[in-house]
């Protein structure tokens, strides 16, 4: 999967990209429908807890989906998010599968 990663207004270490490369390929076992990924790496307020957001946008052939989150750290963003797309594949696949 191609996957392209901005970081807002700092630069990401190689390891979080690593690491975020790694959790998105988990999904192409889900499905062979993803095109392509972006993610979104952005700190909010820097002042207090939990402003570590992660937005991703999968690009699948019928479509795009989408999570966002703000955790305490850009993995725990990442890995609630990787959650949450799972669910939305699922369902995609899903409703593939009725029609």
């Amino acid at each position: 999967m191609n996957t392209a990663i901005q970081s807002v207004h700092f630069d990401a270490s190689a390891q979080l990209k690593e690491f975020i490369e790694k959790k998105l390929s988990k999904l192409d076992k889900f499905s062979d429908l993803i095109v392509n990924a972006e993610v979104i790496l952005k700190v909010t307020k820097p002042e207090v807890s939990n402003n570590k957001e992660a937005s991703i946008k999968l690009n699948i052939k019928s479509g795009e989906l989408f999570a966002s989150k703000t955790a305490d750290s850009f993995e725990d963003a990442v890995m609630q998010n990787i959650e949450a797309l799972e669910k939305q594949i699922l369902k995609v696949k899903e409703k593939s599968q009725t029609k």
